[in-house]
């Protein structure tokens, strides 16, 4: 995905995170589609999909919804889904699905992505507070 970050914030596939979130979905999607499939391991890539798909949708439901609040509530969803996402990576290399060397830069890229979310919580949470009246009140 194009990076954007000198440009203003229009659409939601114009958020940094979001287009890591959405690049990581792609590229595990691509490698899960070309293995075997087992059904403990089927199990296992059903809902590393799930959990690593949800991670961008509920970036781009957020940035549509009417208030901070919500917003926020939206991107707190899409760091569960990258926690969720990493468990499940997690599962993969320990049930021995996969190889460790293939999926620890996904694991990284779902901590890059949590700590991503964090900021824009963090900078959304301050935009909201009431800012202090030029008297002290």
């Amino acid at each position: 995905m194009e990076n954007n970050e000198n440009r203003a914030i229009k659409h939601f596939t114009d958020l940094r995170v979001w287009q890591k979130s959405h690049d990581l979905f792609v590229s595990i999607y691509g490698a899960v589609d070309k293995l075997p499939r087992t059904t403990t391991a089927g199990i296992i890539f059903e809902q590393l999909l799930r959990s690593s798909g949800s991670i961008s949708a509920s970036i781009a439901e957020g940035f549509y919804s009417r208030g901070r609040r919500k917003y926020i509530r939206y991107l707190e969803t899409a760091h569960c889904g990258a926690a969720e996402t990493e468990n499940w990576l997690i599962k993969l290399t320990d049930c021995h699905c996969m190889e460790r060397e293939i999926v620890e830069p996904w694991i990284e890229t779902c901590v890059g992505i949590g700590k991503m979310l964090n900021a824009l919580m963090r900078k959304l949470e301050e935009r909201a507070k009431p800012k202090p009246k030029a008297d002290g009140t």
